[in-house]
């Protein structure tokens, strides 16, 4: 029988979501100054938050997905270890793919559920 994944717990949130915000600022191309500077703090305030050292208030979280041009909800969810986020998430790429590539995922799937 296969056991539930433990949920997330508040001393991993941060670590989680610094890493998010952390590729997706290097995605975007974008220096810790240059996010700061868009945030309005400075360096060390998003070197915090990358590290997971201090969480972002609310509208910190807003301002830098707005910098970063992503939802606050997808940020939120990419940092979730619960089953129905990553299925959302999933969800919304297959959303994105041709009908090619969805099928190739399906069949990577299959073979990984063969597997075990």
């Amino acid at each position: 029988m296969k056991q539930a994944k433990k949920p997330i717990t508040a001393d991993e949130l941060g670590p989680r979501l610094g890493k998010k915000i952390a590729a997706y600022r290097k995605k975007r191309g974008m220096t810790q100054a240059q996010l700061a500077e868009v945030v309005s703090v400075d360096n060390e305030t998003i070197s915090r938050f990358e590290r997971g050292t201090a969480l972002p208030s609310l509208l910190r979280l807003f301002k830098i997905t707005q910098a970063l041009d992503i939802g606050v909800g997808d940020l939120l969810v990419e940092a979730s270890s619960r089953p129905q986020d990553s299925e959302r998430l999933f969800r919304g790429i297959l959303d994105d793919l041709s009908v090619a590539d969805r099928r190739l995922l399906e069949q990577i799937a299959e073979l990984m559920g063969k597997r075990r």
